[in-house]
């Protein structure tokens, strides 16, 4: 019997959607909701060029930093999404597709790496009404130690990663990632550290990861 995305959608979000409002009840372990930020560091190299070809998708916003007050609609939204694009973009070194080994851009031809489908899904989800404060893009090493690029969203249940290497979306606590640094809400041209020092200026996320 074939089981559609949709009847999984549904069940994913019915079952992820109760386990996390578990999970942040459970105690009011707010040490493992929230990823702690560390001192000001400097962005990836590829931000910094998307931003100089992108200079209106990189301007900080006008309110104030924000996270996003979960439900199951959003639930859903987010599950939706990160399928989406999971599935529609093919993943494709950006040192095969440009030339280079590291090229920020939106998967405009259908291809690209890790922070190529980051971009998309940060913009669609703003596109839906999500604010860009609560959709920070942060640089990491995946469970097998290279470096890789994911999507944090900021709710009042926690902090929750989409990543293309799964359509599972995970809490940050829960997932196999080592986290370096990312965007700050409050800017998206700051960036802050996230635990980790590796004696580098910055790390490289192309890569089929």
């Amino acid at each position: 019997m074939r089981i559609s995305f949709k009847s999984i959608l549904i069940a994913a979000s019915f079952f992820g959607f109760a386990t996390i409002s578990e999970t942040a009840s459970a105690g009011g372990r707010t040490d493992l909701a929230h990823l702690h930020s560390g001192q000001r560091t400097s962005p990836p190299l590829g931000w910094t060029q998307f931003c100089a070809e992108n200079q209106t998708e990189c301007r900080p916003g006008t309110s104030a930093a924000t996270s996003v007050v979960l439900n199951e609609k959003l639930w859903r939204e987010l599950l939706k999404i990160n399928h989406h694009f999971n599935q529609s973009v093919e993943p494709v070194t950006d040192q095969v597709q440009y030339g280079t080994p590291e090229y920020w851009t939106y998967a405009k031809s259908g291809k690209g790496d890790c922070e190529d489908y980051v971009l998309e899904k940060r913009r669609e989800l703003a596109r839906r009404g999500w604010p860009l404060s609560s959709l920070l893009i942060t640089v990491v090493l995946d469970k097998e130690g290279g470096g890789h690029a994911v999507l944090t969203v900021i709710t009042d249940r926690g902090e929750f990663i989409l990543d293309n290497q799964t359509n599972l979306i995970l809490p940050w606590s829960q997932s196999e990632l080592t986290f370096i640094k990312r965007q700050s809400p409050s800017d998206p041209n700051t960036w802050v550290e996230l635990g980790r020092k590796l004696g580098r200026s910055d790390i490289v996320t192309a890569g089929l990861r």
